[in-house]
């Protein structure tokens, strides 16, 4: 005999499968009922939170959520929707890609005297939610391009669709949990205490802007806070793959536009097949999924 859909929601099993919805029905019903635009998301990911707000919802079925609930109730609608924005991040997330991006990524930067910048170095933090892989880049370039010896400017910009995450991230406070992977030299140096949290320091706030940006944006080439683009290493983690394969080819193709011939692109672990589909980048060979803009 089957288990219940109950039973299999209790057991964090997800629905059976005569339950299933279809990633169209869903983008239809979103479109339709709420006027809100979901086409542009991997439909198995949809599915997939669409099933996670079922049971949260103590929906009886996924089916039953998208016919139902989701129908009826524009609250719950517009919560489904935000939920399709993942934002989770947190302080040198990917180890092999921070130690490679300390060790050889902004060394090679600094060093590039034919680098179009020449002074300052533009980094990009697409799609940055809360802040922490921008601080994260911040610590490590006012370690090694602040040092008297090699000296830069720096600057970086974050990007993100969400206004209450861009709000913690511009305010730099976060809480011990938060600021556990920082080395304690770091959390010595580009943190103060308060209270209970720890707040990201004023030398580095000034070099480090935050504001609101679609990269599902065609009409722009770039975030028009940065004015030009013209960015040395852009960083894009954790993204991609939430797309369609068309969504992430624009993003994919406004990413390697805004880099500088010889600039670095820094994808998440599991979207290194989608940045090989670009002709313009080469593969940095590396446990990271980085890559570099070919020089003409």
């Amino acid at each position: 005999m089957g288990r219940s859909a109950e039973a299999l929601r209790d057991q964090g099993l997800g629905f059976p499968a005569e339950d299933a919805v279809a990633p169209d029905e869903v983008v239809r019903v979103m479109d339709r009922v709420h006027t809100l635009d979901v086409a542009a998301f991997e439909p198995s990911f949809l599915v997939r939170t669409l099933e996670r707000r079922a049971q949260a919802t103590g929906s009886v079925s996924a089916l039953d959520y998208l016919t139902q609930r989701l129908v009826q109730d524009h609250a719950e609608a517009t919560a489904f929707h935000r939920s399709l924005r993942v934002s989770y991040t947190s302080f040198f997330r990917d180890p092999f890609t921070f130690a490679l991006l300390e060790s050889r990524v902004i060394r090679d930067l600094m060093a590039d005297t034919t680098r179009p910048n020449r002074g300052a170095l533009r980094v990009w933090s697409a799609g940055c939610a809360t802040g922490q892989e921008a601080w994260s880049m911040a610590i490590l370039l006012d370690e090694l391009a602040s040092s008297p010896e090699q000296h830069r400017a720096w600057r970086i910009f974050g990007t993100d669709l969400s206004e209450s995450d861009l709000a913690v991230a511009n305010s730099g406070v976060y809480s011990a949990e938060e600021v556990s992977n920082v080395r304690l030299r770091h959390l010595n140096a580009c943190f103060t205490r308060q209270g209970t949290a720890f707040a990201v320091a004023t030398r580095l706030r000034e070099h480090v802007g935050f504001a609101p940006y679609d990269l599902l944006d065609a009409t722009t080439t770039c975030p028009p806070a940065s004015i030009f683009g013209g960015f040395d290493l852009v960083l894009c983690c954790n993204v991609l793959l939430y797309y369609r394969r068309a969504q992430q080819s624009l993003i994919l193709d406004k990413l390697v536009g805004c880099l500088v011939p010889g600039g670095y692109l820094v994808v998440g672990e599991t979207e290194r097949q989608i940045a090989q589909t670009s002709a313009r980048i080469a593969e940095v060979p590396a446990q990271a999924p980085t890559y570099r803009v070919r020089k003409r």
